[in-house]
């Protein structure tokens, strides 16, 4: 079996009460059926808080006020950890905010951006990313799977990687080059011509392909498309009361004023340091889904969701610095990462809704 890291995986390091938004508030958290069953059994004097704190109906731990978790205490320390220790933690609370894509031998292990220290680490970092593998003994077959394509998907990504991390070219013209690429990608696998792919790979990766690419602007079609992406987002589920005023007033400082407002406004924004941060922030979508097509065939979604979620999440950043009277702090872009990431991320309707919009809405300059 092996396993993929970011090379910024083990850097990371729980800092329990003193972290400023808990992973064990705001959204239910589901307990492995084997948890479920170990707390069940369990012989320890604290069985009875234990079993009180469950909901076996829907395999989750019941929730205090303001949603927060039931074994949460007043200095945001898990109690159930504190009387039976790590080993009683349920899956999702030892993993997160660890994020694990499955496929036939392979593990790709992210963190979850949802989680602020996570954020912090990802915005920090000013060297490309490099992801690191390792194998363990093991071996699975999966019913269905296409080890063609998945190698393809691999060749693909690593290609992206390449040009998203190329700081000679602007970031619009990498974005622009990784969705005309997986535009192409995605007729050869509607036409079932996926041998044909590598030669798209291939020819995206000749220097006329970024010429070209360079040579499509943000324009008027691009700014309406880009604000109808964020008004798409009142059609999600909402995980936190304060998330729809957050898109309201960031649509209203944004997207009232028309195309050149918009630009004046980015080129006061934008500098090498958010130019990086964004790029880690692509890097970071594509890693995390683009693969996942292997098991729908939805190769230029998953690149479009990604474009457009650290688009989105530029637009937060965005709105916040005009607010601030052309200032944003390190700590106000991570609070809005997190923040994001938390409505999007941690609910799979969310990312099913929002992969079906990006289906339906190809980007305009393609």
């Amino acid at each position: 079996m092996q396993y993929s890291i970011p090379d910024y995986y083990k850097e990371f390091h729980c800092i329990a009460g003193q972290c400023e938004e808990t992973c064990c508030a705001g959204w239910q958290i589901m307990i492995d059926k084997k948890s479920l069953k170990k707390y069940i059994h369990t012989k320890s004097p604290y069985r009875w808080t234990l079993l009180r704190g469950i909901d076996f109906l829907h395999g989750a731990f019941r929730q205090k006020k303001e949603k927060r978790c039931f074994f949460l205490n007043e200095n945001n320390l898990c109690n159930l950890y504190s009387n039976l220790g790590e080993s009683a933690l349920c899956k999702t609370c030892k993993n997160y905010p660890r994020h694990i894509e499955e496929f036939e031998d392979v593990r790709e292990i992210t963190l979850s951006v949802s989680c602020p220290e996570a954020a912090r680490i990802l915005l920090s970092k000013t060297e490309p990313v490099r992801f690191l593998t390792y194998e363990k003994p093991g071996t699975e077959e999966y019913d269905n799977f296409d080890p063609f394509l998945y190698s393809m998907l691999l060749d693909c990504r690593e290609e992206m990687y390449h040009i998203l991390q190329d700081r000679s070219l602007s970031l619009w013209t990498r974005t622009v080059l990784i969705l005309g690429m997986t535009h192409d990608i995605q007729t050869r696998i509607d036409q079932e011509n996926v041998f044909d792919c590598q030669n798209v790979i291939t020819r995206y990766q000749n220097p006329g392909a970024a010429k070209k690419a360079a040579s499509i602007h943000f324009g008027e079609a691009a700014f309406s498309f880009q604000h109808s992406m964020l008004k798409s987002l009142h059609r999600l589920e909402v995980l936190n009361e304060h998330w729809p005023n957050l898109l309201l007033e960031t649509e209203a400082i944004l997207y009232l004023n028309g195309t050149g407002h918009y630009k004046e406004a980015c080129r006061a924004f934008l500098n090498n340091k958010v130019m990086i941060q964004l790029e880690q922030l692509l890097v970071y979508f594509i890693s995390t889904y683009f693969c996942g097509a292997v098991y729908d065939g939805e190769v230029l979604a998953k690149a479009q969701m990604s474009a457009i979620c650290t688009g989105q999440i530029f637009d937060l950043w965005l709105a916040r610095y005009i607010e601030n009277g052309n200032v944003i702090s390190e700590e106000e872009k991570i609070e809005l990462l997190y923040r994001y990431s938390r409505e999007i991320e941690h609910s799979d309707e969310n990312l099913k809704i929002i992969e079906k919009i990006m289906v339906g809405h190809k980007v305009p300059w393609l």
